[in-house]
């Protein structure tokens, strides 16, 4: 019976194909998982940095199959095979990897994030609040009622109307006065 065998660099004075009748079965305990980490490690580190562009992914990446041949390793039973199941392993964990990275991540023209006004300190919050409610009493009593039931409520210019018992031509035309008298307020000049 002819069976072919894969080999490493370190074998290469094997020949690919050997006549065995019963190949014994070669179980190594975890021990032996040390010995083989220290001895093909630095071509596995080679084989991962060529799979990254960073070395420090490559550790991560060599780290991360080794742990899953660690798991794996009384389930191999060919051990002179295991360049080659490590090399899957580092091959599937950074397409993981990818795939992953690909949903999560990815470059825009843009940021997301709105350029509106950024107060994070609570008391600059508290001041904005206390100098739009100052600006809003300003208002004619009409106008305000409609400003708050648009803005604050969060009701629609059809409700706004129904509620004020007038048309809503009215509140929209009232609103937009309202909005334009805020607009020069000159306590909100700082938020503009």
């Amino acid at each position: 019976m002819t069976t072919l065998v894969c080999t490493s660099a370190s074998n290469a004075a094997v020949p690919a194909t050997r006549t065995l009748p019963n190949p014994p079965r070669v179980t190594l305990s975890y021990p032996s998982f040390s010995a083989y980490v220290k001895a093909r490690q630095p071509l596995l580190l080679r084989t991962a940095r060529s799979l990254t562009a960073n070395p420090s992914d490559a550790e991560d990446l060599l780290q991360t199959a080794l742990a899953k041949t660690y798991v794996a390793w009384e389930r191999i039973e060919d051990h002179r095979a295991l360049d080659g199941y490590v090399r899957r392993a580092l091959l599937n964990t950074r397409t993981s990897q990818w795939r992953k990275r690909k949903v999560d991540e990815f470059a825009c023209d843009e940021l997301p994030e709105p350029d509106g006004v950024h107060t994070s300190d609570a008391a600059e919050q508290q001041a904005l609040h206390d100098a739009m409610w100052r600006a809003i009493m300003k208002l004619p009593a009409r106008q305000r009622a409609m400003v708050v039931l648009r803005y604050y409520e969060d009701l629609s210019e059809v409700q706004t109307a129904e509620v004020l018992g007038v048309s809503v031509g009215t509140v929209k035309s009232a609103v937009s006065r309202a909005l334009g008298k805020l607009r020069e307020d000159p306590e909100l000049e700082p938020v503009r």
